[in-house]
């Protein structure tokens, strides 16, 4: 399974497709078929049964969802200037205790804007 660029509750923009520019948040990533659905991006309409609940409320018919659009489609936004930036990664040494209450040193992978340099 390969880790994605974007998370869910990223705010990112489309870069290409029938939607391209809107700008909208993560709502779901599949790393497994790289895919993510973003709010308000690639809506369908989605055709449900009718049914009856146990309550006696009807529930069903023609519902207008967002779909799943590939992740290379879309890039993050930095939030300081509101544009879109390719992420990159660096290594971060952070302090760590364990169970026993001893601390040790080790490092974690943050995510940057390769244009800004700054934290997503």
């Amino acid at each position: 399974m390969a880790a994605l660029h974007v998370k869910k509750g990223d705010l990112v923009q489309v870069i290409s497709g029938k939607d391209k520019g809107v700008t909208g948040k993560v709502l779901k990533v599949d790393p497994s078929k790289s895919l993510v659905t973003v709010e308000g991006v690639n809506r369908v309409k989605k055709h449900t049964k009718v049914t009856q609940a146990e309550r006696g409320a009807k529930a069903g018919g023609i519902l207008t969802v967002e779909a799943p659009i590939d992740s290379s489609n879309v890039m993050p936004i930095v939030e300081s200037d509101n544009r879109a930036t390719r992420v990159g990664y660096k290594r971060e040494k952070t302090d760590k205790r364990r169970a026993d209450g001893t601390t040790y040193s080790a490092t974690r992978s943050v995510r940057i804007s390769r244009r800004t340099g700054e934290d997503l």
